[in-house]
């Protein structure tokens, strides 16, 4: 099983995103300072356009947000669902790409891999 940054960072490149790496031991000051609820907290966060994405969100939903760009914080996959990118290996399982904010949070889309489902 793939298990790095390096290879979610590989993921958005091939999205056509630019991404620069700015690696820290204090991930919880950042998290903190950034809004990330602590159980929503995954292996690494990184900032968007303005927005935060915790964890291995698949480059199909930090697209979807920049288009919508709703009032929130920003993204998260909790935890690290085999499939997701950067997680490759294994049967995939599904999971949950959560939007979360001053309002709360709620289900933006549910992925399996890289991909969008159902």
């Amino acid at each position: 099983m793939v298990l790095s940054i390096d290879s979610w960072v590989h993921h958005l490149e091939e999205a056509g995103f630019v991404v620069t790496v700015d690696k820290t031991k204090d991930l919880r000051s950042a998290r903190e300072r950034l809004g990330v609820p602590a159980d929503l907290a995954a292996c690494h966060t990184a900032e968007v356009d303005g927005y935060v994405m915790e964890g291995h969100v698949p480059a199909v939903a930090v697209r979807r947000l920049l288009e919508k760009r709703p009032t929130t914080t920003g993204l998260a996959v909790p935890g690290m669902p085999v499939g997701s990118p950067g997680m490759e290996g294994g049967e995939p399982q599904p999971y949950d790409v959560v939007l979360f904010g001053a309002r709360g949070r709620q289900t933006f889309m549910r992925a399996i891999g890289a991909e969008e489902v159902g």
